[in-house]
Parts: structure tokens; C-alpha cells; sequence
């Protein structure tokens, strides 16, 4: 899980709002914890989360923390879950798509070949 995870995901770029919602939460989640207890996990959080569509997650309410305070498929953390929840509230209110927004602090890609000059290649 962990190897196909690093050869298949690890460092490649991520798009779609609902997939960077899904990885921004994963990681709160991690905190603290093993990225491999995450990863067996992550299919409960789907479930749990239904599958952290935004505007859903977004409406939650007191008795779906609760729901998932008694999930014992996911990390059961009250202050992470109340953050996954207030996270989705202000994505939703964003003026702007959540991947445009995120995608615009990343760096400009730097060609290949002035990177393997760099490197002395």
C-alpha cells in the first residue's frame, strides 16, 4: 500500500477540488500520526466523509461529527474532525476554485534541461 502509494501519487501533481479537499484533510488527519495508518484508512474517510464533496462535507452538523466520532474506521479526533468540517465551510464560500487558489502559490515548472545544466549534466 505504501510502495504503490510513493510510486503512484507521492510528489506528482494533484488537481480537482475534491481531490485536494481529500489530501489537505488526509494530511490534517496525519498529524501526529503514521502517512501508513492514513493510507489504510483512507477509503473509511471516503465513506466517512462522503467522499469529501465540499458542499456536503460543507452542511454537516453537530450529529455527523458525532457520526464520525463513532466511526472507529477513521481517526476518531474531534479538533480534526471539526476542522475538516470548518474547512469545507470556507472552501465552499471561496470566490475562487479551490484548485486554481491552491495551484497558485506553486512555482512556475522549471525546464528540464536548464535543471540538468544546474546539476552540471
Amino acid at each position: 500500500l505504501y510502495r504503490d502509494y510513493h510510486d503512484r501519487e507521492w510528489g506528482r501533481p494533484l488537481h480537482g477540488t475534491a481531490a485536494l479537499f481529500e489530501r489537505v484533510s488526509l494530511e490534517a488527519f496525519q498529524s501526529g500520526l503514521s502517512w501508513l495508518i492514513i493510507l489504510r484508512k483512507r477509503d473509511n474517510f471516503r465513506r466517512a466523509f462522503d467522499g469529501f464533496d465540499i458542499a456536503t462535507v460543507a452542511g454537516y452538523a453537530d450529529a455527523d461529527a458525532d457520526r464520525l466520532m463513532n466511526d472507529a474506521g477513521i481517526v476518531r479526533n474531534r479538533a480534526k474532525i471539526a476542522a475538516t468540517i470548518a474547512n469545507a465551510r470556507v472552501v465552499a464560500d471561496l470566490d475562487t476554485d479551490f484548485d486554481d487558489l491552491l495551484w497558485s502559490f506553486a512555482p512556475p515548472p522549471r525546464p528540464r534541461a536548464a535543471a540538468s545544466r544546474r546539476r552540471g549534466g
